[in-house]
Formats: C-alpha cells, sequence, structure tokens
C-alpha cells in the first residue's frame, strides 16, 4: 500500500492507495517548502491527517507539491514525509502531479490554473518544457491569484464598478486598508488575493467581472500556451480557478484557437491510475 498526495499553496489531498483502490482519503492544509519549514510541515502532517495514515508502514509516499521544483527544497519537504511516514519518499512538483494525473501515461500539454498557474508539455512519463510560471507578481496569468489581484487593484482605484466594489466590501466585511494590510502584511498573499476572486464567479452576468476574468485567461494562453506546439498535442487543466470560471476557459481556448481535451478539479484519480502499479 501507498500513499499518494498532491498539494496546491492552499490545500493537500491524500489517499492511503492498494493498486487502484483508494482505502482512505483526506484533506489538510496546503504545504509548500517556499513558505513554511520542515518542522511546520511535520506538524501540520501530524496533527491534520486521520490517524489511518499512521497505523503502519506503508511501501512508500509520492508527494507532489507546489515548491517542490528544486532539489533544496524538495529535500525540506522530503524530511518532513520521512519524518511522520518512517518510509521510502518520492517527491515531485506539483505540475508533474497535473501532468501524470490528466494525462496518466499519454503525451500532451497540462496545466494548472488554481491558487497560481503553470503549463507544461508531457511525454507521457516526464516534463519536457515548461514555461516559467513566475509566481503571482510576475507570472501566474489566469490563475485565482492574478484574477484576485487584477479586482482588488481595479476596486482600489477606483475603476471596477461603484456597486459591484460597494457589494464586495458588504459581502467581505473588509475595507481598503483591510485589503492592502492582508496583502502586503499577512502571511500567503497568493491565497488570500485567490480566495477574493471567487467573489466574480457570482457577477459573471456584470461585463466587467465577465471580461476581466476573459482577459485572463486569454493572458495565460498568450504568454504561456503560445510557447508550446498547442495544435498537435491534448490539452488539460487542472484546478480550482479552471472548473470555476470553466465555461469563460473554453470560449477563451476557441478564440485563442485552441480546444481543451479534459478540466478536472483534481489530479488525484489519474495519480492512483499511474501508480497502480508501483
Amino acid at each position: 500500500m501507498n500513499i499518494i498526495a498532491e498539494s496546491s499553496t492552499t490545500r493537500t489531498e491524500w489517499a492511503l492507495v492498494e493498486g487502484d483502490k483508494i482505502i482512505e482519503h483526506a484533506f489538510t492544509t496546503g504545504l509548500n517548502p517556499f513558505f513554511q519549514t520542515r518542522r511546520e510541515i511535520s506538524h501540520s502532517i501530524r496533527l491534520e491527517l486521520p490517524e489511518a495514515f499512521f497505523r503502519r508502514r506503508w511501501n512508500h509516499v509520492f508527494f507532489y507539491g507546489a515548491g517542490c521544483a528544486n532539489k533544496e527544497k524538495n529535500k525540506i519537504m522530503e524530511s518532513s514525509l520521512v519524518a511522520q511516514f518512517k518510509t521510502p519518499v518520492t517527491v515531485e512538483s506539483d505540475l508533474l502531479g497535473a501532468a501524470r494525473g490528466l494525462l496518466v501515461r499519454r503525451a500532451g500539454l497540462a496545466c494548472i490554473l488554481g491558487t497560481g498557474s503553470n503549463s507544461c508539455m508531457y511525454n507521457g512519463e516526464e516534463i519536457v518544457k515548461n514555461v516559467a510560471p513566475l509566481g503571482y507578481i510576475l507570472g501566474d496569468e489566469g490563475s485565482g491569484a492574478y484574477i484576485g489581484k487584477l479586482l482588488l487593484a481595479d476596486m482600489l482605484k477606483g475603476i471596477a464598478p461603484a456597486d459591484l466594489t460597494q457589494e464586495f466590501y458588504e459581502k467581505f466585511m473588509v475595507t481598503p486598508n483591510v485589503l492592502i494590510d492582508e496583502v502586503y502584511t499577512h502571511p500567503l498573499p497568493s491565497r488570500t488575493l485567490s480566495r477574493y476572486s471567487t467573489f466574480l464567479a457570482e457577477h459573471l452576468d456584470n461585463a466587467y467581472a465577465y471580461q476581466l476574468v476573459y482577459s485572463a485567461f486569454m493572458r495565460f494562453f498568450s504568454r504561456n500556451i503560445a510557447a508550446y506546439p498547442y495544435r498537435e498535442h491534448p490539452l488539460c487543466f487542472v484546478g480550482s480557478t479552471a472548473v470555476l470560471f470553466k465555461d469563460i476557459l473554453l470560449r477563451a481556448a476557441a478564440d485563442f484557437g485552441v480546444e481543451i481535451s479534459k478540466i478536472a478539479r483534481y489530479s488525484m484519480p489519474g495519480l492512483v491510475e499511474y501508480h497502480a502499479n508501483d
């Protein structure tokens, strides 16, 4: 039996798997070695995971996570996982997890549109090309954080429609000063920005809201997908933002000249299939 985990900055999905069957399933907060220490990661795993995940030593832990993009950060995550599970651990990027989850062993283009965004060309086993996502400050086009950043900036500058801005402040019970404080002084600002982006899903009949989301997705296509031979491979998406704004994403793709093969909320079903024989 193996443990498979897939983590974004916002949440981590865990599955205790025997063959192609999930025996135990759980969600915890997101784990990211760019923002958390080894101790903080270990603490979160131990306190939030059900006891079923610690009953005995499993064959292997396969962890796919945001922030797991280089040896130094992967070592932090690996050390935390080994300390908790006392079993062999493999740590890979969330992008490889998305590719294997979406395409399993088929070649294609895999994209994440969640709190952040990312994309890659996948050969059925590994990533062979990746456009740097650059994070929510320099990149992450089309992500929840990117959309939330545009919305908050427009509201604070008085560009967004006044009635929409007023409804936002009433819904979240915040002021301009509170928003600025949350973005610039609180930990994990990308998570905060992404949470506020969901407000637009309730107002897509508003031309401003629709256009903001549409433009963010078109920006994702022009600055990321355009770098790949996108007409030659299936294009798939995973993530909360892709699902939340699915209709707009499909329209943006069509306008860009590409057809989306799959939009999924989670990578886990495909990851279970990928690792079924491990």
